[in-house]
């Protein structure tokens, strides 16, 4: 059985103009995916010299092409790191601040201006300036040192972004079973316990591939219907909520069979 890998979402350095990414920019791949996706469209309007308020609407007349944002959160979380772990989740959250950051413009060397950023997250592409940024350090080492943050993140482009897709875009749902999205902080035993299948939560964190059920990714997808067969074995140990003592390899195998994993579902989004 092989476990397909999660979609990670990227933030790509552009040129100012965003015409296309910057040579040797930065490009970062978030460490968990986000939960939600706010997007913002606004037009200016004002009213017209010698314009009456009493006109209602056909008294105000549109300025400029209007305005898209997006607004965003990103957790860090330096205790789930694998591989290169660091001591302060700040070493991780200075890339994405650069992103923020002044320098030079490229168009008059005199001022300065933020780069150009693309949010990217399979389908989902969006192109701005990052406008604003906030975050919030927690969960802190005895030294002091912050191991969790979140960055809100708010990028604008000026003007109206419109979604365009290739296809007709058509999907069978015949045969197929809703898939549980995870959130920040969920488990497979969090998730089974919420739709009332707390009881086969390791059947089903085996039946999805999922090798570690306490910690899961932000927008995993997983199926909850999904479990072994009742014959299966497995040997987990006596403190669910705590440990877990059956060892999966890769691939991972289940006596009495191996039971695949169901598909990961694309990401859905604008671009």
């Amino acid at each position: 059985m092989t476990e397909q890998s999660l979609k990670k979402a990227k933030l790509i350095e552009l040129k100012e103009d965003l015409t296309s990414e910057l040579p040797g920019g930065k490009s970062i791949d978030v460490q968990f995916n986000p939960d939600t996706l706010k997007v913002t469209y606004a037009n200016q309007v004002v009213q017209p010299e010698g314009g009456n308020q009493a006109a209602g609407t056909s008294g105000r007349q549109f300025v400029g092409a209007g305005t898209t944002k997006l607004a965003l959160t990103l957790w860090f979380d330096v205790t789930a790191m694998t591989e290169n772990a660091v001591d302060d989740v700040r070493r991780l959250t200075k890339d994405v601040i650069h992103f923020m950051t002044p320098k030079a413009s490229e168009q008059d060397s005199t001022k300065l201006a933020p780069p150009g950023t693309r949010f990217s997250w399979g389908s989902f592409i969006f192109d701005g300036m990052v406008e604003g940024l906030e975050e919030s350090l927690e969960f802190f080492s005895p030294e002091g040192k912050p191991l969790r943050a979140s960055i809100t993140l708010t990028l604008s482009q000026q003007k109206i972004l419109v979604s365009t897709f290739e296809g007709a875009g058509a999907v069978s749902r015949a045969g197929a079973r809703p898939f549980a999205s995870a959130k920040q902080g969920d488990s497979v035993q969090s998730m089974a316990a919420a739709s009332g299948k707390g009881g086969d939560w390791q059947g089903i964190a085996s039946a999805n591939g999922i090798e570690d059920p306490l910690r899961m990714d932000a927008g995993q997808f997983v199926d909850l219907n999904a479990s072994v067969s009742a014959g299966a074995s497995l040997s987990v140990g006596a403190s669910a909520a705590t440990s877990i003592s059956a060892v999966v390899s890769s691939p991972p195998t289940i006596s009495l069979g191996s039971v695949s994993a169901p598909p990961v579902l694309p990401q859905l989004g604008f671009h």
